[in-house]
């Protein structure tokens, strides 16, 4: 099953994808937006978040 890899240079923290997926993407302690440890990444939310990135940083590996 292939996961969500952010590009944190591109990152501009706006935080869409921990509005629309907050199973699966939250801010960390260092204040950079990480992909929660999941078995299975393929429901809808994560797709609108990913869809939705203003700056297109959320790719899949």
């Amino acid at each position: 099953m292939n996961s969500p890899v952010i590009d944190l240079s591109t990152c501009v923290l706006c935080e869409i994808c921990v509005e629309l997926a907050p199973h699966a993407f939250v801010i960390n302690d260092a204040g950079f937006v990480e992909v929660l440890p999941l078995d299975n990444y393929s429901d809808e939310d994560i797709h609108e978040a990913i869809k939705n990135c203003p700056k297109d940083c959320i790719t899949w590996e």
